[in-house]
Protein backbone atom coordinates (compact mmCIF):
# COMPACT_ATOMS: atom_id res chain seq x y z
CA UNK A 1 0.00 0.00 0.00
CA UNK A 2 1.43 3.68 -0.76
CA UNK A 3 1.85 5.61 2.42
CA UNK A 4 -0.68 8.86 2.69
CA UNK A 5 2.24 11.06 2.67
CA UNK A 6 6.10 11.24 1.54
CA UNK A 7 8.33 13.55 2.80
CA UNK A 8 11.43 14.96 0.79
CA UNK A 9 11.51 18.63 2.57
CA UNK A 10 14.02 19.34 5.65
CA UNK A 11 10.86 21.28 7.01
CA UNK A 12 7.72 21.13 5.41
CA UNK A 13 5.75 22.68 8.06
CA UNK A 14 7.64 25.89 7.77
CA UNK A 15 8.27 25.59 4.37
CA UNK A 16 3.96 25.66 4.39
CA UNK A 17 4.47 28.54 6.58
CA UNK A 18 7.12 30.62 4.71
CA UNK A 19 4.96 30.05 1.13
CA UNK A 20 1.65 31.23 2.94
CA UNK A 21 3.20 34.23 4.14
CA UNK A 22 4.17 34.77 0.49
CA UNK A 23 0.82 34.41 -0.88
CA UNK A 24 -1.01 36.35 1.95
CA UNK A 25 1.22 39.28 1.11
CA UNK A 26 1.10 39.00 -2.47
CA UNK A 27 -2.76 38.34 -2.73
CA UNK A 28 -4.42 38.83 0.48
CA UNK A 29 -5.99 36.28 2.68
CA UNK A 30 -8.50 35.91 0.09
CA UNK A 31 -5.37 34.73 -2.40
CA UNK A 32 -4.77 31.65 0.10
CA UNK A 33 -5.49 28.51 -1.37
CA UNK A 34 -4.36 24.85 0.43
CA UNK A 35 -4.40 23.22 -2.88
CA UNK A 36 -1.98 25.44 -4.53
CA UNK A 37 0.27 25.47 -1.95
CA UNK A 38 0.71 21.85 -1.45
CA UNK A 39 1.35 22.37 -5.61
CA UNK A 40 3.89 25.04 -5.07
CA UNK A 41 5.71 23.14 -2.82
CA UNK A 42 5.31 19.71 -4.54
CA UNK A 43 3.63 17.40 -2.16
CA UNK A 44 0.45 15.71 -2.19
CA UNK A 45 -3.00 17.91 -1.48
CA UNK A 46 -3.47 16.55 1.35
CA UNK A 47 -0.16 17.80 2.81
CA UNK A 48 -1.26 21.24 4.41
CA UNK A 49 -4.36 19.57 6.34
CA UNK A 50 -1.68 16.93 7.53
CA UNK A 51 -0.19 19.43 9.47
CA UNK A 52 -3.03 21.97 9.96
CA UNK A 53 -6.03 20.77 9.55
CA UNK A 54 -7.70 23.48 7.53
CA UNK A 55 -6.85 27.37 6.02
CA UNK A 56 -8.20 28.23 10.00
CA UNK A 57 -5.52 25.86 11.27
CA UNK A 58 -2.74 27.55 8.66
CA UNK A 59 -3.70 30.99 9.49
CA UNK A 60 -3.46 29.93 13.10
CA UNK A 61 0.05 29.23 12.92
CA UNK A 62 0.89 31.81 10.82
CA UNK A 63 -0.24 34.13 13.44
CA UNK A 64 1.41 32.70 15.69
CA UNK A 65 4.99 32.54 14.32
CA UNK A 66 4.30 36.17 13.65
CA UNK A 67 3.84 37.17 16.98
CA UNK A 68 6.81 35.33 17.59
CA UNK A 69 9.24 36.88 15.74
CA UNK A 70 7.48 40.64 16.81
CA UNK A 71 8.16 39.75 20.11
CA UNK A 72 11.58 39.11 19.25
CA UNK A 73 12.08 42.21 17.74
CA UNK A 74 10.81 44.32 20.67
CA UNK A 75 12.89 42.20 22.74
CA UNK A 76 15.92 43.17 20.91
CA UNK A 77 15.09 46.96 20.89
CA UNK A 78 15.74 46.83 24.79
CA UNK A 79 15.02 49.47 26.69
CA UNK A 80 14.77 51.86 23.68
CA UNK A 81 10.49 52.40 23.56
CA UNK A 82 11.13 54.62 20.94
CA UNK A 83 13.30 52.28 18.69
CA UNK A 84 10.44 49.63 20.10
CA UNK A 85 7.85 51.19 18.29
CA UNK A 86 10.11 51.80 15.05
CA UNK A 87 10.64 47.70 15.69
CA UNK A 88 7.08 47.37 15.10
CA UNK A 89 6.20 48.97 12.24
CA UNK A 90 9.45 47.27 10.23
CA UNK A 91 8.39 43.84 11.41
CA UNK A 92 4.60 44.96 9.52
CA UNK A 93 6.55 45.98 6.30
CA UNK A 94 8.72 42.95 6.48
CA UNK A 95 6.59 40.57 7.22
CA UNK A 96 3.24 41.53 5.33
CA UNK A 97 1.99 37.83 5.29
CA UNK A 98 2.40 37.79 8.95
CA UNK A 99 1.08 40.98 10.23
CA UNK A 100 -2.27 40.55 7.93
CA UNK A 101 -3.33 37.74 9.68
CA UNK A 102 -2.08 38.78 13.21
CA UNK A 103 -5.04 40.27 14.47
CA UNK A 104 -7.66 38.74 12.53
CA UNK A 105 -9.76 37.05 15.01
CA UNK A 106 -12.30 35.84 12.45
CA UNK A 107 -9.17 34.52 10.50
CA UNK A 108 -7.57 32.18 13.40
CA UNK A 109 -8.42 30.09 16.42
CA UNK A 110 -8.38 32.51 19.00
CA UNK A 111 -8.51 29.14 21.77
CA UNK A 112 -5.13 27.85 20.46
CA UNK A 113 -2.88 27.69 23.24
CA UNK A 114 0.37 28.54 20.96
CA UNK A 115 -1.49 31.39 19.71
CA UNK A 116 -2.51 32.66 23.26
CA UNK A 117 1.46 31.71 24.21
CA UNK A 118 2.54 33.72 21.30
CA UNK A 119 -0.14 36.67 22.07
CA UNK A 120 1.44 37.16 25.75
CA UNK A 121 4.92 37.08 25.22
CA UNK A 122 4.29 39.98 22.45
CA UNK A 123 1.75 41.62 25.43
CA UNK A 124 4.88 40.70 27.61
CA UNK A 125 7.62 42.67 25.57
CA UNK A 126 5.65 45.77 25.19
CA UNK A 127 4.72 46.11 28.63
CA UNK A 128 8.76 45.23 30.03
CA UNK A 129 9.38 47.99 27.06
CA UNK A 130 6.90 50.80 28.41
CA UNK A 131 8.43 49.55 32.42
CA UNK A 132 11.68 50.26 31.57
CA UNK A 133 11.31 53.80 29.60
CA UNK A 134 8.58 54.87 32.53
CA UNK A 135 11.80 54.53 34.87
CA UNK A 136 13.81 56.28 32.65
CA UNK A 137 11.91 59.73 32.17
CA UNK A 138 9.62 62.17 34.04
CA UNK A 139 6.87 59.28 33.63
CA UNK A 140 8.66 57.52 37.03
CA UNK A 141 6.67 59.47 39.06
CA UNK A 142 3.64 58.99 37.77
CA UNK A 143 1.87 55.70 39.52
CA UNK A 144 1.65 52.56 37.52
CA UNK A 145 -1.81 51.66 36.71
CA UNK A 146 -2.23 48.05 38.11
CA UNK A 147 -5.77 47.73 37.48
CA UNK A 148 -5.61 48.31 34.02
CA UNK A 149 -5.43 44.88 31.73
CA UNK A 150 -2.17 46.76 29.81
CA UNK A 151 0.04 49.50 31.25
CA UNK A 152 -1.17 52.47 30.04
CA UNK A 153 2.41 53.25 28.32
CA UNK A 154 2.29 50.56 26.38
CA UNK A 155 -1.10 50.51 25.18
CA UNK A 156 -0.45 53.85 23.59
CA UNK A 157 2.98 52.81 22.06
CA UNK A 158 1.09 49.64 20.60
CA UNK A 159 -1.57 52.02 19.40
CA UNK A 160 0.65 54.72 17.17
CA UNK A 161 3.01 51.69 15.91
CA UNK A 162 0.01 49.92 15.42
CA UNK A 163 -1.76 52.53 13.66
CA UNK A 164 1.44 53.71 11.75
CA UNK A 165 1.80 50.34 10.20
CA UNK A 166 -1.49 49.83 9.06
CA UNK A 167 -1.56 53.19 6.80
CA UNK A 168 2.39 52.06 5.90
CA UNK A 169 0.89 48.55 5.02
CA UNK A 170 -1.70 50.31 2.93
CA UNK A 171 0.48 52.54 1.05
CA UNK A 172 -1.43 55.66 2.90
CA UNK A 173 2.33 57.18 3.71
CA UNK A 174 3.89 56.55 0.64
CA UNK A 175 3.08 60.06 -0.45
CA UNK A 176 4.90 61.15 2.46
CA UNK A 177 8.22 60.02 2.00
CA UNK A 178 10.62 60.30 -0.23
CA UNK A 179 10.56 56.49 -1.72
CA UNK A 180 8.09 53.10 -0.78
CA UNK A 181 10.41 51.41 0.73
CA UNK A 182 11.38 50.13 4.98
CA UNK A 183 13.72 52.25 5.60
CA UNK A 184 12.23 55.39 4.65
CA UNK A 185 8.76 54.46 6.24
CA UNK A 186 10.48 53.34 9.11
CA UNK A 187 11.95 57.03 8.92
CA UNK A 188 8.82 58.51 9.40
CA UNK A 189 7.16 55.97 11.86
CA UNK A 190 10.34 57.35 13.77
CA UNK A 191 9.82 60.72 13.49
CA UNK A 192 6.37 60.30 14.51
CA UNK A 193 6.83 58.07 17.77
CA UNK A 194 9.09 60.61 18.93
CA UNK A 195 5.99 62.89 19.18
CA UNK A 196 5.26 60.71 22.19
CA UNK A 197 8.56 61.08 24.51
CA UNK A 198 8.39 63.71 27.17
CA UNK A 199 9.87 66.95 26.06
Amino acid sequence: MTPVMTYHHGNLRAEFLAAAATMVAQGGVAALNLRQLARQLGVTHAAPRHHFGDKRGLLTALATEGYRALARELRAAGDDFLEAGVAYVRFSLDKPGHFAVMYRTDLVDPEDPDLQAARAETGAALAAGAAAHRKTTSRRDQPTRSRAPLDPLALLGWAAAHGLSHLASIGALNRFVAGHGTESLTSLAREALRELEPS
